[in-house]
């Protein structure tokens, strides 16, 4: 068992890196976004990511898990399946981009952004070049090409790093030169010449073009050929995932989407929104790492799916990734006066959100690994009810409480939705597809967490009620790195004792 636990962390590690230096880039802009934009601008791009998240569900079909369903087959051509794949996406993204170019004005009209419809037009780009991207992605994990795969992302978001230094901190300076000596700089028929939230959404859209001429060799090496009956094949085994995982993201953005009906101001949700959506960027470490596990993890279970002892190692994964998960949990939220000062000054007064956004990461990381029971039993359909029910809870807990509680519905909302999809995949999975997790060990690493969090709280307004700075501002996170080591080690003595 000890190899293939090495193997899963040694490509989350590969996997990582690119996944790492992506949110990294993303932190480190937080305080430029948060500084050079308003909280209404802010807004308004958090609400556009929230657009694109959903949609890009749709154009991919779900073809991304199918493909490593039907390439591991035994006598199917792993070629013919991914040129299958990339045809389809292909055929699916072009229509959809071709409708976001004719019908752009009248959408920015409709969501209030009128003047904007290029904007519209970027995110039709932006979603057609990562749909299409996205299968070439999966094909590169299916052949165990971790190292080109990080390459390509890496290169990805340097580009969009790039692309974002140079229109914010460059281009507004330019423009003015430009117009004191009587030039017009062509990019002004592309984007304004003073900050707001358009320089994201085009940074992005020339990243996305960068990677999709990264692989143009890749794409040439396909046959183009469609084979109708694995197709159809595919599309039976892929829909349901797309279907299922459509309410799994609306469920993740739904309150970003629910901001502008349901706000308790309704004449500044767009700044409750960008304050809310900055707290939330200081999670991401947490999300980080989920997103790093499942890039290795996917294929890894698909792959060992046959072996004798693989529920039992499933088991196993699931207790560390909880530890791990756990130490990310305590080491944002014990450091958090650190952390927060990343925000600009106004954007601060929605950090207290920030642990309860850190354990519903958690908690859906742990819902990723418990729902590969109907991905690998073949149950698809199953995952539809699943994450209705979450979409349901979300949208319920929103819906009552945003009007009065703002944000913090928000995540609230998130946590009890996640802590619901958990426990009806775990009860559906022990009766389909039986794997013998422990429940004991989990939840006393649950309770440790619990039990560092309390103590740091309660040692702090013993000993640190008002350290700010200096000398016991740095006691007070020399006691909270004391907490985490004893964490570390109990967590570990935990998972390695023996069964009784």
């Amino acid at each position: 068992m000890a190899n293939p636990l090495k193997q899963l962390a040694g490509q989350t590690v590969i996997y990582g890196m690119s996944t790492i230096l992506a949110r990294i880039i993303n932190f480190l802009f937080v305080p430029i976004y948060t500084r050079m934009l308003t909280p209404e601008s802010y807004g308004v791009v958090t609400e556009f990511m929230a657009y694109i998240a959903v949609l890009q569900v749709v154009l991919v079909l779900g073809l991304e898990t199918g493909c490593f369903r039907f390439a591991n087959k035994e006598g199917v051509n792993p070629g013919t399946v991914y040129s299958n794949a990339f045809v389809t996406v292909f055929a699916v993204s072009a229509t959809f981009l071709a409708l976001m170019i004719a019908f752009a004005g009248p959408i920015s009209r409709g969501l209030g952004y009128e003047g904007y419809s290029s904007c519209i037009i970027y995110i039709g780009g932006i979603l057609a070049l990562d749909s299409i991207t996205a299968i070439l992605f999966a094909k590169l994990r299916q052949e165990n090409k971790a190292l080109k795969f990080a390459i390509f992302k890496t290169v990805k978001i340097i580009t969009e790093t790039a692309a974002n230094l140079l229109l914010f901190l460059v281009f507004p300076k330019y423009c003015l030169d430009a117009a004191q000596s009587g030039n017009t700089p062509w990019l002004l028929h592309l984007i304004p010449s003073t900050p707001d939230f358009s320089y994201v959404i085009f940074a992005i859209f020339i990243s996305c073009i960068v990677c999709a001429l990264l692989f143009i060799p890749d794409i040439f090496r396909l046959t183009f050929k469609l084979d109708a009956k694995l197709l159809k094949m595919m599309l039976a085994y892929s829909l349901p995932l797309m279907v299922a995982a459509l309410p799994g993201v609306v469920n993740d953005f739904l309150d970003r989407i629910l901001f502008r009906y349901f706000d308790t101001n309704a004449q500044a949700w767009r700044s409750s929104l960008g304050l809310y959506q900055a707290a939330v960027k200081l999670a991401v470490i947490m999300n980080l790492f989920i997103q790093m596990f499942r890039y290795a993890a996917e294929p890894f279970f698909f792959r060992r799916s046959a072996e004798k002892d693989s529920p039992k190692l499933y088991a196993t994964v699931q207790e560390y990734f909880t530890a791990f998960c756990g130490l990310v949990f305590l080491g944002v939220i014990l450091y958090i006066d650190i952390i927060a000062l990343i925000l600009g000054p106004q954007f601060r007064s929605a950090v207290g959100v920030v642990p309860v956004m850190l354990l519903s990461y958690m908690l859906l990381g742990m819902l990723f690994n418990v729902s590969m029971w109907y991905k690998l039993s073949g149950k698809t359909n199953m995952a539809i009810w699943i994450t209705l029910s979450g979409l349901v809870v979300t949208a319920i807990v929103i819906m009552i409480f945003m009007p009065r509680y703002s944000y913090w519905a928000a995540a609230w909302g998130h946590l009890a939705s996640y802590a619901v999809m958990l426990l009806i995949s775990s009860i559906l999975g022990a009766k389909y597809y039986p794997i013998p997790y422990r429940w004991g060990r989990i939840f006393l690493i649950f309770l440790l967490m619990g039990a560092v969090y309390g103590l740091s709280f309660l040692v702090d307004g013993m000993f640190f009620q008002d350290a700010v700075s200096g000398v016991k501002l740095v006691l007070k996170l020399s006691v909270h790195t004391i907490l985490i080591l004893a964490y570390c080690i109990t967590s570990y003595i935990i998972i390695k004792q023996k069964p009784i």
